[in-house]
C-alpha cells in the first residue's frame, strides 16, 4: 500500500493593504450611516419613567456608534461591500 501525502495547507490569501484600508474606510461610512439611521429611529433617546439625566444623554451616542459597529461587523446592510467595490473600480481605473 502506498501512503497518501498530506495535502498542503491552503492558502489564505490577504488582501493587499491599500484593498484593506479602501475595507476599513468603507465599514466606517457605513458604521457612520447606520448610527445616524439609529438615531433618527429613536434608538438612544431617554425613557420617560427611568431617565438617566444628562448623562445619558451624553453618552447615548457612543452606545448608539457602538451598536452600529457591531452591526457592521455581523454583515450590515451591505452598503459597505457596495462602496468597496466603487471605490476599488475608482482605483484601478486611475
Amino acid at each position: 500500500m502506498i501512503p497518501i501525502p498530506p495535502s498542503p495547507p491552503p492558502v489564505v490569501s490577504t488582501p493587499p493593504p491599500r484593498d484593506a484600508a479602501l475595507m476599513e474606510a468603507a465599514q466606517n461610512l457605513e458604521a457612520a450611516f447606520l448610527a445616524e439611521m439609529l438615531q433618527s429611529a429613536g434608538l438612544g433617546k431617554t425613557s420617560e419613567a427611568f431617565g438617566g439625566g444628562v448623562g445619558e444623554d451624553q453618552f447615548g451616542s457612543f452606545l448608539i456608534q457602538e451598536q452600529a459597529k457591531h452591526i457592521v461587523k455581523s454583515g450590515g446592510i451591505g452598503l459597505a461591500q457596495s462602496l468597496f467595490d466603487a471605490l476599488k473600480e475608482q482605483t484601478n481605473d486611475e
